[in-house]
C-alpha cells in the first residue's frame, strides 16, 4: 500500500467517504437532472441504458478514480503526474487531470445557478407563497424567476459564497460535518415524497413509464445522454472522486465503498423519478420541461398536501445542502491543485476558484433571459444558449474523454501489482473488473463518442 499522505487531511472513516462521495453524486444530478432526462429520452429505454452504463462503465471507473486518488494522495493533476512518473511514463498524463479540472470548473458555474433556484424555492415555501399552487401557477412562477437576472445573480452569489466558505474550512471541519447529518435526512425526505406520490399521484403510469422498455426508443442520442449522465451523476471525469479518494483511509476497501456509493446513487435517481413523475402525470405536465421540471412539479405536490409548505421548505433546504456537497466536490479538486502547485493558503485558493466560477456563472444565468438562444444538438432543440451548450460540452465530451483516458491509465499504464496492492486479491471480482477497465469501458466510451460525432 502507498505510504503517501495527503497534505489536505483525511476522512475520519470509510463511512464518511461513502456519505461524501454519495453527496457528490446524489445532489442535483439525481433529483434535478435524472427525471427530466428520462422524460426527454424515452422513459424506460433511457433507464435501461443508464443502468447498463452505471454498472458496466460507471462502476469500474468509479473504482479506478478512487484508486488513483488514494495512491497519489494529491489533486487529480498531480496524482496522475506522480503515478505516471512512478511507472516511468510521460508526465503528460497529468492532462487527464487537467480535463477533469476544466470539467469541474465549467460544471460548477452552471450548477451554482441551478442550486440558487433551490435557495429561492426554500424561501418561497417558508413564506407560504406556493401554498395551493396549481401546475400552471408553478410554471409561471418558475418562468418569472429565470427571466429576472438580478434575482438569479443574488441567489447564485449566495450559493457560491456558501460553497467557498465550506471548502475553505477543509475536509474535517467543512464537508465532513455537513454530510454526517444532511445526506441521511435528504434520503428520508425523498422516501417520504415517494410515499406521497404513490398515494396521491399516478404511480401506476409512472412505473410503466420508467420500467417498460421500448427498444425502438433507444437511439444513439439516448445512449450518449445516458452515458453522459452516468458520468455526471457519479461525478466521474471531473476530478471529484479522485480528490475524495485521496482522503480515503488506507485500510478501507475500495471495491466495497465504491459499490456502496454506486448503489446509493442509483437508488436515489430511481426514487427521484418515482417521486416526481406521478405528479407530472396527474397534473398533465409535459415530460420535456428540461432544467425546470423539479421546480414546476414538486411545488404542486407540496402546495396541495397538509403541512406542505413546511415539508416543502425542509425539502428544498436539504436539497440546497445536497447541492452544496456536490458543489464542494467540484470546487475541491481546483482548490487542492492551487494549494499544492502555487503554495496558496486554502482560504485564498478557495476564494480564487470560487470567484472565477462565480464570474462564469453570470454568463450561465444570462442564458435564460438576455442571452438566450436556441440551437440543435443530435436532433433536439436546446433553448438555453450557453447554459445548455456548456452542459453538453461537459457531459457529452469532456467527461467521456476523461473517463476513457482514466480507464486506459489504470488498465494499461499502472502496473498490475500497483492495482492489486490498492484493490486487493486476484479473485473473480477483480478479474471481471480488470477486464472491464482494460477493454469494455474504454471501448464502450470510444464507440459511443465516435457514434455521437457521426464517425461510426
Amino acid at each position: 500500500m502507498s505510504i503517501r499522505t495527503s497534505m489536505h487531511g483525511q476522512w475520519s472513516s470509510r463511512l464518511i467517504f461513502i456519505l461524501a462521495a454519495t453527496g457528490s453524486s446524489v445532489g442535483l444530478g439525481n433529483i434535478w437532472k435524472f427525471p427530466y432526462m428520462a422524460g426527454q429520452n424515452g422513459g424506460g429505454a433511457f433507464v435501461l441504458v443508464y443502468l447498463i452504463c452505471i454498472f458496466m462503465i460507471g462502476a469500474p471507473l468509479l473504482m479506478a478514480e478512487t484508486l488513483i486518488g488514494r495512491r497519489g494522495r494529491q489533486s487529480p493533476i498531480n496524482s496522475l503526474e506522480t503515478l505516471a512518473w512512478d511507472e516511468g511514463r510521460s508526465r503528460s498524463w497529468r492532462m487527464v487531470g487537467v480535463i477533469g479540472i476544466l470539467a469541474s470548473w465549467l460544471i460548477i458555474s452552471f450548477y451554482s445557478v441551478v442550486a440558487g433556484w433551490t435557495l429561492a424555492y426554500s424561501v418561497r415555501m417558508g413564506t407560504g407563497a406556493l401554498d395551493g399552487v396549481t401546475a400552471a401557477g408553478a410554471t409561471s412562477i418558475f418562468n418569472e424567476l429565470i427571466a429576472d437576472p438580478e434575482r438569479l445573480l443574488a441567489w447564485h452569489t449566495i450559493f457560491m459564497v456558501l460553497t467557498v466558505a465550506v471548502v475553505s474550512r477543509g475536509v474535517r471541519s467543512g464537508l465532513e460535518q455537513a454530510v454526517r447529518v444532511l445526506m441521511p435526512l435528504l434520503f428520508m425526505l425523498l422516501l417520504f415524497l415517494v410515499g406521497y406520490s404513490a398515494l396521491k399521484g399516478d404511480f401506476t403510469q409512472t412505473v410503466d413509464f420508467l420500467f417498460t422498455v421500448d427498444i425502438n426508443a433507444i437511439t444513439p442520442a439516448t445512449v450518449l445522454m445516458a452515458l453522459g449522465h452516468a458520468f455526471f451523476t457519479l461525478s466521474l471525469g471531473m476530478g471529484a472522486i479522485m480528490i475524495y479518494g485521496s482522503y480515503l483511509p488506507a485500510d478501507a476497501s475500495i471495491p466495497r465503498v465504491t459499490i456502496q456509493v454506486m448503489l446509493m446513487d442509483t437508488l436515489v435517481a430511481l426514487l427521484a423519478g418515482l417521486a416526481i413523475f406521478p405528479i407530472v402525470f396527474t397534473n398533465d405536465l409535459p415530460l420535456t420541461k428540461e432544467v425546470g421540471l423539479v421546480f414546476q412539479t414538486l411545488p404542486v405536490a407540496f402546495g396541495q398536501m397538509p403541512g406542505g409548505m413546511f415539508f416543502g421548505m425542509l425539502f428544498f433546504i436539504l436539497l440546497v445542502f445536497a447541492a452544496l456537497t456536490s458543489a464542494i466536490s467540484l470546487l475541491e479538486p481546483i482548490v487542492a491543485w492551487l494549494v499544492e502547485s502555487l503554495s496558496l493558503k486554502r482560504v485564498h485558493a478557495a476564494i480564487m476558484a470560487g470567484f472565477s466560477s462565480w464570474v462564469l456563472g453570470i454568463v450561465m444565468l444570462l442564458s435564460f433571459n438576455h442571452w438566450a438562444f436556441e440551437f440543435d444538438f443530435l436532433g433536439q432543440t436546446r433553448a438555453n444558449g450557453l447554459f445548455d451548450m456548456f452542459d453538453l460540452v461537459t457531459t457529452t465530451f469532456l467527461l467521456p474523454v476523461g473517463g476513457f483516458a482514466t480507464a486506459v491509465f489504470v488498465g494499461w499504464i499502472l502496473s498490475k501489482l500497483v492495482v492489486i496492492d490498492e484493490l486487493g486479491g486476484h479473485g473473480v471480482f477483480f478479474r471481471v473488473w480488470y477486464f472491464l477497465i482494460r477493454y469494455a469501458a474504454p471501448l464502450a466510451v470510444a464507440l459511443i463518442f465516435l457514434n455521437a460525432i457521426e464517425v461510426v
